[in-house]
């Protein structure tokens, strides 16, 4: 590639994405690999019903994110300016992270000769799953709401903002889809066969061990 064409490249980029792009994709990722309440989500239910079994879910947390995203560019910081809202914000989550937790304690109970034919779910519950555990986790809001916000900084461009929520959104989807499919590989089924009510009573007490640090963190 020549200089010119190189150089015409980079105004391109500058003109799509703002110049702290690099440092908050790399926060951005770097949360991801952070194991929360969507990672133990996925593991649960991909573990049993596979990929069919989760991929909604990723379109939901993906989803999920996406709205504080759009919040963010917004600048609605609603949450922040008022307490209360957060924290009863953050309660919700808890019990609802608590409600994910014993779904799946209780499928685990089922055992693996129960295996063969798993119980479907429907795309819509899902999806209302997935996006659920995105927009009641407080640390999601704290994020897109805080650290997106300062990183990106108000001389960013509407253009810049939006390719930059994109780009995250579409992280935060393949590395959910893959993680899913990863767990619904053959070979990875075939190794936990006899473990995946395991898997699923861990990522269910994760879920609930969760659900309480949610708690604790919103009343004190």
């Amino acid at each position: 590639m020549s200089l010119t064409k190189r150089f015409a490249v980079m105004e391109i980029l500058a003109i799509l994405f703002p110049s702290t792009f690099l440092t908050l994709a790399l926060a951005h990722f770097l949360a991801l690999l952070s194991p929360g309440p969507d990672f133990f989500l996925i593991v649960g239910h991909a573990a049993r019903r596979r990929l069919q079994g989760a991929l909604g879910i990723c379109v939901g947390i993906a989803s999920g994110n996406a709205l504080y995203i759009i919040l963010a560019i917004a600048r609605w910081s609603v949450l922040k300016e008022v307490p209360w809202l957060f924290t009863l914000m953050a309660l919700a989550g808890a019990v609802y992270l608590a409600w994910l937790g014993v779904m799946l304690l209780r499928s685990s109970r089922l055992g693996a000769c129960n295996l063969g034919e798993p119980e479907s779910i429907k795309p819509g519950r899902q999806f209302a799953a997935g996006f659920a555990s995105a927009v009641l986790n407080p640390k999601n809001a704290l994020f897109y709401l805080t650290l997106m916000t300062v990183l990106i900084g108000p001389e960013a461009t509407l253009l810049q903002q939006t390719m930059t929520g994109i780009w995250m959104v579409f992280i935060v989807f393949i590395w959910d889809v893959l993680l899913a499919a990863v767990i619904a590989h053959p070979k990875v089924q075939q190794a936990i066969f006899a473990r995946i009510p395991l898997v699923e009573a861990t990522a269910g007490i994760a879920l609930i061990g969760l659900s309480l640090g949610f708690f604790y963190e919103s009343i004190h």
